[in-house]
């Protein structure tokens, strides 16, 4: 149980021993006046997603302390084949890579149609680590 008293007279102590302390204004409650939302765009016609997935299980460990490149071909896509090439969708479009099923940062790969490049950092991507790629695209029918 807090004992205001005490409370109170150690905050008018502290009043006096601490003059150069910052104190914050206090806050007000306001109402904010409500604001019309954007009008819905509907577009003419069906957006139809397209997904592609390309898979890759680790053969030996990957050092990428100089960054590393693997090939499209390395790559099997949903119905287990071989692939030579990775389909992506630009603009539009975006593609995901899950390292061991973590997505990982845009900023540390870079895909191309023929290969998966990724930056140069202080790790190693071990044996029999799964890399999935994702690539999602949209089209108007």
């Amino acid at each position: 149980m807090v004992n205001f008293r005490n409370h109170r007279k150690i905050e008018q102590e502290c009043e006096c021993a601490c003059e150069d302390r910052f104190m914050w204004p206090r806050i007000k409650a306001s109402t904010i006046p409500s604001v019309d939302p954007p009008p819905v765009v509907e577009p003419s016609g069906n957006i139809i997603p397209t997904v592609n997935r390309y898979f890759y299980i680790v053969t030996s460990d990957i050092d990428l302390t100089n960054g590393a490149t693997l090939p499209a071909s390395q790559f099997w896509d949903d119905s287990g084949n071989l692939v030579s090439e990775f389909i992506i969708f630009n603009p539009n479009g975006y593609v995901n890579l899950y390292i061991n099923a973590v997505m990982q940062e845009g900023g540390i790969y870079t895909l191309t149609p023929t290969s998966l490049t990724l930056s140069s950092n202080n790790s190693t991507i071990y044996r029999g680590t799964p890399i999935i790629i994702e690539s999602l695209g949209f089209s108007i029918k």
